[in-house]
């Protein structure tokens, strides 16, 4: 009797013990979907999601972490390790671009209200201005470096070969320069540093924002194809994931359409087809 009194007391503490253990990796499990760990370019994307996404999520019961970067590389690294969940950045040429190089499997689920690149400077008022001579820096990395040289073709500046994918052009697919303008490459984040180099430089709307240029102030802004407005960035394994559904939800909330209708910050921006 003894014996069996001792057994049941045993059967009854490893119930216990597996019962506790079951209940602690089920909240541990809980509250890791409950979090969520955002990428974005310092810079107002940034602060929209400072702003409006992660109080947003909040509300629905997320706990949401932001990771801001300075370049262009490192977000979609860090999404494919699995260091973050999402990030807000790129554009989908720049996307597709990268994930082919790079062997990852990305997917945007959203495209956002985007920033244009522009043409900006502290030397000149207009683009009538450039003459022989003239130094204009664009971005290096290549996605953003064709988005720029094509902005010079539509503004007369240089000729294009004629087929070439606008996309994909380089500085190699310059076919006339209708002025002698010399053309300087730089990583896109240090194109605003540049401008007391340089009489113009193209700059990603995100980093003129960040560095404290205002798109009202831009010589000329890019007319944006709907192929360079950013998204919300996802591993495609999480495409149909609860958490996914709920960015897209936020970026498509009213609190979120207010923010870009009525901020001046974002006048000028480019916009999606499902936000006009």
């Amino acid at each position: 009797m003894k014996a069996h009194k001792i057994l049941f007391s045993f059967i009854a503490l490893a119930f216990l013990v597996l019962s506790g253990c079951s209940s602690l990796t089920q909240n541990t499990n809980s509250s890791a979907t409950k979090t969520i760990k955002l990428g974005a370019t310092a810079g107002p994307y940034s602060d929209q999601i400072k702003k409006v996404i992660k109080p947003y999520l909040e509300k629905k019961g997320y706990k949401v972490e932001l990771i801001e970067f300075n370049d262009y590389v490192q977000p979609n690294i860090s999404l494919d390790q699995g260091s973050i969940d999402a990030n807000v950045f790129q554009n989908e040429v720049y996307m597709k671009n990268f994930e082919k190089t790079r062997n990852m499997e990305l997917y945007e689920v959203i495209k956002i209200p985007t920033a244009p690149i522009g043409i900006y400077s502290k030397k000149h008022k207009s683009l009538d201005e450039i003459k022989d001579g003239t130094t204009i820096a664009l971005p290096n990395e290549p996605v953003n470096q064709a988005r720029a040289l094509t902005m010079l073709e539509q503004l007369g500046l240089i000729q294009l070969k004629k087929g070439v994918d606008p996309i994909k052009v380089s500085e190699r697919d310059i076919e006339k320069y209708h002025k002698k303008i010399v053309l300087k490459p730089l990583e896109p984040a240090q194109l605003p540093r540049s401008l007391g180099d340089v009489d113009y430089s193209l700059i990603n709307g995100n980093f003129a924002i960040s560095s404290g240029l205002k798109l009202k102030d831009a010589v000329a802004l890019e007319k944006t194809p709907p192929y360079y407005l950013n998204g919300v960035t996802v591993r495609e394994k999480d495409k149909d994931a609860t958490f996914v559904k709920d960015i897209v939800e936020a970026y498509k909330s009213k609190e979120f359409r207010k923010l870009m209708k009525e901020d001046e910050e974002y006048q000028g921006y480019a916009w999606p087809d499902w936000f006009k």
